[in-house]
């Protein structure tokens, strides 16, 4: 029997009116890849914060090769062996990668801090686990991927042999996703034990061992991966049945409703973060912008919505020029708007779930005036809205922090879709949601451009570009390099557009 490296008998947390784990037991063994999969709420973070020492069970044991584990913190956890990889990167742009990964543990000679010593043993991990970096150029050059692998040798480098991966693959291209499997099952061999965090039950599939499944804080089951399947997976984590094939009705493409025009924004005197960009939405359709992360997508939403100026170009919706206009006039002209980070764009965490129902609109003649709100009015529609998008709470008078993020998620969407507007703007409309939770925000869209409203989507997940939009433009370095109709390009060589790999593609349509 191998050796069991971590083992989690009867771990129970409670919040204030909310049992996060709720008596959950699990092990890992060394040189196996773990899966923990769940619902937004499940129980999965909570869960992790407790075996990194964040937070400290209230009831359960933690024990790793025999012995009990007693945590007061983070440090702690690092020092009996545990990492966590954590999905946005604690790194120093301008430090370099050996600077970044011996941050906080520098060894020192004479009280100076020994760098070759430091840089000898950064080499030699490189070396052990086949990862190749440039390991004096600064962090804030590097690709995400290799970002990712800075962050899996910071924790080596602790002297880590139990890894937590928190949604590694969210933001990486196809070719990255394959490079960090292949790293990871470098540390199989190496007698690692890697909890692997993630929504994507195709990726956990195919890189686990063994697979335990969360639901309501509680273990649903512990599952060989190799004797399960994506629908068996999901059912388990939402309880009923879910439809993977999303049903997209034929319908007819009609007249631009929104068009970007060789829009430029200048970021310094050498660099822009857009470049003559141009694409047209059309009514009836999903144009999904797919692109590694900070290739341009944000500047581009953002000059759409009126919230940044750009400097050259210009961009029309529904034939109107937008330039100089603020966010309340954009709207107004009939744009729905669901931002990529929706607890500084989207929500205000203390307020409401009624007050965030109609945040944006509170001047609209059905909901108050200048002066005064209509409060019991807001509150009606707020709860119809609650029915109609399946938003689960437990009163519209509780702040929206208190939501799961799936269920903030939908407050968003049924605000911006009770406009009925032309043109939807959706940033990562998915971005940390569970299978339950995605499947009803793709409806949802899929549902607005059946009924005649154009959506331009930008998500950072490839696989959610293909399956949802019916056009889809690469942005590599602030331009659209590449236009297709998904199933027109293999997945690999997509991935060279996104990566800049490939030429920009002249021929690409705008029209």
């Amino acid at each position: 029997m191998m050796e069991k490296m971590l083992e989690l008998k009867n771990i129970t947390k409670r919040f204030p009116g909310l049992v996060a784990n709720d008596s959950v037991s699990l092990d890992g063994v060394a040189g196996e890849v773990h899966a923990v999969v769940g619902e937004n709420g499940a129980g999965k973070s909570t869960l992790m914060n407790i075996i990194t020492g964040l937070y400290h069970q209230d009831e359960g044991e933690v024990w790793s090769r025999g012995e009990k584990l007693e945590f007061s913190g983070p440090r702690d956890a690092i020092l009996k062996g545990i990492g966590m990889v954590h999905q946005h990167f604690m790194l120093v742009n301008r430090f370099t990668v050996v600077q970044n990964i011996i941050l906080g543990y520098e060894g020192t000679k004479s009280g100076v801090i020994d760098f070759e010593q430091a840089r000898n043993k950064v080499e030699e991990l490189c070396r052990l686990y086949d990862f190749k970096l440039d390991l004096d150029k600064p962090v804030g050059e590097l690709s995400v991927g290799h970002q990712q692998r800075v962050e899996i040798l910071k924790v080596l480098y602790r002297g880590a042999d139990i890894l937590i991966l928190d949604e590694p693959t969210a933001v990486l291209t196809p070719q990255e996703v394959e490079e960090l499997f292949t790293n990871l099952e470098k540390l199989k061999t190496q007698g690692k034990l890697i909890l692997f965090i993630s929504h994507k039950l195709h990726e956990v599939l195919r890189i686990s061992d063994r697979i335990t499944v969360l639901r309501r804080g509680k273990v649903v089951g512990t599952v060989v991966a190799g004797e399960t399947n994506k629908k068996r997976l999901a059912e388990m984590m939402v309880g009923r049945p879910v439809l993977f094939r999303l049903e997209k009705p034929e319908c007819e493409v009609q007249e631009p409703v929104l068009e970007v025009r060789n829009v430029t924004i200048k970021t310094g005197e050498d660099r822009q973060s857009l470049n003559n960009l141009s694409l047209t939405l059309r009514r009836g359709e999903i144009y999904g912008i797919a692109g590694v992360e900070g290739n341009g997508q944000r500047e581009l939403v953002e000059a759409v919505m009126g919230l940044t100026a750009y400097h050259e170009g210009s961009i029309l919706i529904k034939g109107q020029e937008t330039k100089g206009k603020c966010v309340r006039d954009v709207r107004k002209i009939g744009v729905g708007y669901i931002p990529e980070d929706r607890h500084h764009r989207a929500v205000v965490l203390p307020m409401t779930v009624w007050e965030n129902a109609v945040l944006g609109m509170e001047g609209d003649v059905d909901y108050g005036s200048w002066w005064k709100l209509n409060i019991e009015g807001i509150k009606e529609f707020t709860k119809r809205k609650i029915a109609e998008f399946d938003i689960r709470l437990g009163t519209i008078d509780s702040a929206i922090r208190n939501l799961s993020g799936g269920n903030q998620q939908k407050v968003v969407l049924a605000r911006e879709l009770s406009t009925d507007p032309d043109v939807i703007i959706a940033a990562q409309p998915v971005r940390g949601l569970d299978i339950g939770a995605i499947e009803f925000v793709h409806k949802q869209l899929i549902n607005a451009r059946s009924n005649g409203k154009g959506v331009l989507m930008i998500s950072a997940d490839l696989e959610e570009v293909l399956s949802v939009s019916d056009r889809v433009g690469i942005m590599y370095n602030g331009e659209i390099v590449k236009e297709f109709v998904p199933g027109e390009l293999e997945v690999e060589e997509i991935g060279h557009y996104m990566l800049g790999a490939s030429q920009k593609v002249g021929e690409a349509s705008h029209d």
